[in-house]
């Protein structure tokens, strides 16, 4: 099947939240989902941007059952390592159910290590759910290092009244 992968517009976001959206339920936690569409665009397409989107598209004639023609996504971010430099966050890749297996994911995942490239990043990150083995295989076939297994490192994280409480706890200026 023909595709493009294409860098996403303001116009994309309401097709990149329902694919968020549809995400969240295949990784069983829907009701964690917090974000909008709105958000999406005044984060991703303001001045100083907090991510950066690619969106798979297919032709008019491929659309999905429900008239959709942007099928997928891949949605990044730029971070730091203090011992390696420039890197680049893959926070979420996504093609819908009715278009995987036909190579979208891959070309996908191709952009992206392209984007990282390009800004002179050393390398390229991301989590994945233990149970995900599917998506655990496809990355590991294409040379991604499972670092839990290999170096033992936990994915911490503060929100909500934590990360309050972490704040209230820095000193006054």
């Amino acid at each position: 099947m023909n595709f493009k992968i294409r860098a996403a517009t303001k116009d994309d976001c309401k097709d990149i939240s329902r694919m968020i959206v549809e995400l969240a339920a295949f990784e069983n936690m829907a009701d964690q989902m917090k974000i909008s569409h709105k958000e999406l665009e005044s984060d991703g397409f303001c001045q100083n941007p907090f991510f950066g989107c690619l969106v798979a598209e297919v032709p008019e004639e491929h659309q999905s059952k429900e008239g959709f023609t942007v099928v997928g996504y891949a949605l990044y971010f730029h971070t730091y390592s203090t011992w390696k430099g420039r890197s680049l966050y893959l926070e979420d890749l996504y093609v819908m159910e009715e278009f995987r297996g036909i190579g979208i994911g891959k070309g996908l995942m191709g952009k992206v290590a392209e984007v990282a490239k390009k800004k002179q990043c050393v390398r390229l990150q991301l989590s994945v759910l233990n149970w995900n083995t599917s998506t655990r295989d496809f990355y590991a076939a294409k040379g991604a290092q499972d670092l839990t297994e290999r170096e033992g490192w936990h994915l911490i994280r503060f929100d909500g009244e934590n990360l309050d409480n972490l704040a209230n706890d820095a000193p006054s200026d």
